[in-house]
């Protein structure tokens, strides 16, 4: 058992808030590297190195949200079956649009991510629990930061 001022309640409320987010995480995550190996077009190597940054920088999130999850004494889902129960994003299977069309999925992910942690930092707040309000803060201004950087690339190529 953990002593780290929380009661137990409040950190199986957290790790069950921090696990749906690792669910879309991941869905994000894969959806990521999926537009880095199908993209095409004449912006093929500028999105295909794109794509891999942002899918590195997804890889780290993920094990950061189920580490804070395992940090509050609780399991994090770790299956396929679990991430697909739980995650919330839609996946497109068998599809792959242009390039543009592929910056907007994840860019409406991103932003569904961002609505979501913007809810459970409130939740966070009122269970006062501060670690994990902070570590989403910071987890929603990464992903604020890459929104943007799919946003900008979206106007300009208008």
């Amino acid at each position: 058992m953990i002593n780290i001022g929380l009661e137990k309640k409040t950190c199986e409320q957290s790790a069950a808030l921090l696990n749906k987010l690792l669910a879309n995480e991941f869905m994000l995550y894969t959806k990521t590297l999926k537009v880095h190996w199908n993209v095409e077009g004449k912006h093929f190597g500028a999105l295909h190195e794109f794509f891999k940054q942002q899918y590195e920088a997804l890889f780290v999130i993920v094990d950061d949200v189920a580490e804070r999850a395992r940090a509050l004494g609780e399991m994090s889902f770790g299956t396929i079956k679990e991430f697909a129960q739980h995650g919330t994003l839609p996946e497109h299977p068998g599809t792959n649009p242009d390039d543009l069309a592929m910056i907007a999925w994840l860019l409406e992910d991103h932003e569904a991510i961002i609505r979501q942690v913007r809810k459970d930092i409130d939740t966070t707040a009122a269970m006062n629990d501060m670690g994990t309000n902070n570590f989403l803060t910071d987890l929603m201004e990464q992903h604020e930061k890459m929104a943007w950087m799919l946003r900008s690339f979206l106007l300009k190529n208008k």
